[in-house]
């Protein structure tokens, strides 16, 4: 977790709350209605530490296991084109197709772990103010030491987490469990999909366009949207020994050990406003979602890459997720040339919101410092 002095010492300015209220208030510049990148990354970043944005911690939702994370297991999607999927991200993020069963296609995403595509139907439940979702993601699963199932069993019963045993081949064992909105995630020992990178088959569905040569190195973030982003932050670090960067008053990024790194977004329990529409919510109407994933490729050239997107035809939307004050008062978004972070968003064959970056493990807090707020 960052210190307390470097904290406070980006905490907003006077200025900059002062602007904020008067925003809020109906003065000229919308910034808030209008600023899709700022809302995407904390509605806090201008008045954290306010009682709508309080940063104080709550207590622990119970007490850490000691375990830590050493790899990404899988992160499993439905989708309703599997193979469509699968080709895409093989032919524009390198990724390597270990099997395909028919219904799903198992791929290696570079360096980072196991994507699973499965085929399903199209989700009206999932699909928000778009319709039926075509892509959702289902599921996620992580590797932990040390691993001794007798053990991890009781570990997760003392928690009232109601595990369910999910074992394999090859001595793999794992456990499902619901963290707070019943998102499902596996806890698994080495033994499974992340033991080791298999021979790779050609895509079963021909590839959508030329390849990138582009190598996937490092997942940038999962974006979990939560009811309750305290309580999830401190589910995910008890239980998986996962790290905070920063409570920025409605998120905070948590490192998955040299896994990778999960913004966890949603409702602030500390808000006067929690459980009001659009500020969290209780038992009864709980939801989790990823709603975007991002990827750090090599090598990052910042206009080609958007090059290489726009001549396939794809979306290259820019994303520094920063902005800076202009002259005039308003709030303009960062140069992607000079800003802290750099990325692009697009979209997959069935619809998913794509983020590439030039994060890796080595400035894997890019994003965190960018967003942090002042």
């Amino acid at each position: 977790m960052l210190g307390r002095e470097t904290i406070m010492a980006q905490r907003p300015s006077r200025r900059d709350v002062l602007h904020t209220l008067a925003l809020a208030a109906g003065a000229p510049v919308a910034l808030w209605a209008t600023t899709r990148s700022l809302r995407a990354q904390g509605r806090c970043m201008l008045t954290a530490g306010a009682p709508a944005c309080s940063t104080a911690d709550i207590a622990p939702v119970f007490a850490p296991t000691g375990w830590k994370t050493t790899a990404l297991e899988h992160i499993t999607f439905g989708v309703v084109d599997y193979r469509a999927e699968a080709s895409f991200y093989a032919a524009l993020m390198g990724w390597t197709e270990r099997s395909d069963a028919g219904t799903r296609a198992v791929m290696d995403a570079g360096d980072c772990g196991c994507v699973i595509f499965k085929q399903a139907d199209a989700s009206p439940a999932a699909g928000g103010r778009g319709g039926a979702a075509r892509a959702i993601v289902e599921s996620f699963g992580f590797v932990i030491t040390p691993w001794d199932a007798r053990a991890v069993e009781a570990e997760l019963r003392k928690r009232n987490l109601s595990p369910v045993a999910d074992n394999g081949a090859g001595g793999f064992e794992s456990f499902h469990v619901k963290d707070p909105d019943g998102f499902d995630l596996q806890i698994c020992n080495a033994r499974g999909l992340s033991s080791a990178r298999r021979t790779s088959v050609p895509p079963t569905a021909p590839a959508p366009f030329t390849t990138t040569g582009w190598k996937t190195v490092w997942l940038d973030h999962i974006s979990f949207s939560v009811t309750n982003y305290k309580e999830t932050a401190s589910f995910y670090t008890n239980l998986l020994g996962w790290k905070t960067t920063y409570d920025e008053g409605s998120q905070n990024e948590l490192l998955m050990g040299d896994v990778g790194d999960m913004i966890v977004r949603g409702g602030n329990p500390l808000d006067p406003a929690f459980g009001r529409t659009g500020r969290g919510g209780n038992a009864g109407t709980r939801s989790a979602r990823v709603d975007h994933i991002s990827f750090g490729i090599t090598p990052w050239d910042t206009d080609g890459v958007k090059a290489e997107l726009e001549k396939r035809g794809l979306r290259a939307q820019i994303d520094t997720s920063s902005k800076h004050q202009a002259p005039d008062g308003s709030w303009v978004n960062d140069d992607i040339h000079t800003a802290a972070f750099k990325s692009y968003h697009t979209q997959t064959p069935n619809g998913y919101n794509l983020q590439i970056s030039y994060v890796t493990k080595d400035n894997r807090l890019a994003l965190s410092n960018a967003v942090r707020p002042r």
